[in-house]
């Protein structure tokens, strides 16, 4: 089940937790995603914390929130540019999408499985997606004072294997969250720390967020491919060819 649209935005926005978490999993994605210009992003679930780095070059930005989470406008400074939409189905062309991010999308969904099948739909060719999950294996998805404590939390191997699944490639594997899921002042304090020596650890021993980017696969034709040459047409002696262009 999503959760709901205004706890989302007052995690985020209005506490000194959220705007940490944020941070930090902004500052990740930005390590493998430095800019977007001239591409179309998008972001599916509750992506806008995510989103804003790409709003000055990117050529297009789309914020899809699911029907049972609800809709808020965003950004507040520029034009709005978040849509509502059906949780499987998205206003997206296929393959019009460059770069796609899920975050508090894929582990509150009861149709994962067809939720995968539309951000595969929409990615183009060479298409990247950022699937943000909580680590099951972490204090952030035990605490439901946060939306990382909501849904089902995955280890790495869960995330990869559903992915792949789907006809997606797993590429890289970050972690993010690393400070305790506190906003205790003692804990805020070495927030700071917790995530320096946090990003120095390897992909696979996430903190409280697992961050996996994965491409888009587009399998050849299976077995072998034989080339048919078209046969030449023949006309019967004594007819003339049909004159193009006329019934």
């Amino acid at each position: 089940m999503h959760l709901d649209v205004q706890d989302l935005r007052n995690f985020y926005y209005r506490s000194a937790l959220g705007r940490a978490a944020q941070a930090s999993l902004r500052r990740r994605m930005i390590e493998i995603w430095p800019e977007a210009k001239g591409q179309t992003v998008a972001g599916f679930g509750f992506a806008v914390p995510l989103l804003r780095p790409y709003l000055a070059d990117a050529r297009r930005v789309i914020a899809l929130m699911p029907g049972p989470q609800g809709v808020m406008p965003w950004p507040a400074d520029k034009a709005n540019v978040s849509v509502l939409t059906e949780e499987t189905l998205w206003p997206i062309e296929t393959g019009h999408v460059d770069k796609l991010i899920v975050l508090h999308g894929l582990e509150t969904s009861e149709r994962a499985y067809d939720l995968l099948e539309e951000a595969w739909r929409v990615l183009g060719p060479g298409g990247k997606a950022l699937f943000i999950v909580p680590n099951r294996a972490g204090i952030w998805s035990r605490r439901d004072r946060t939306p990382f404590g909501f849904g089902r939390p995955y280890s790495a191997g869960q995330l990869e294997t559903q992915l792949r699944k789907h006809q997606f490639l797993p590429e890289r594997h970050l972690g993010a969250l690393y400070q305790f899921p506190s906003a205790k002042r003692v804990w805020m304090k070495s927030a700071k720390m917790f995530e320096r020596v946090g990003r120095t650890m390897p992909g696979m021993v996430a903190g409280g967020a697992f961050m996996v980017e994965a491409s888009k696969l587009v399998y050849p034709p299976k077995g072998k491919v034989s080339r048919v040459k078209a046969r030449r047409q023949t006309v019967p002696q004594g007819v003339t060819a049909p004159i193009a262009g006329r019934l």
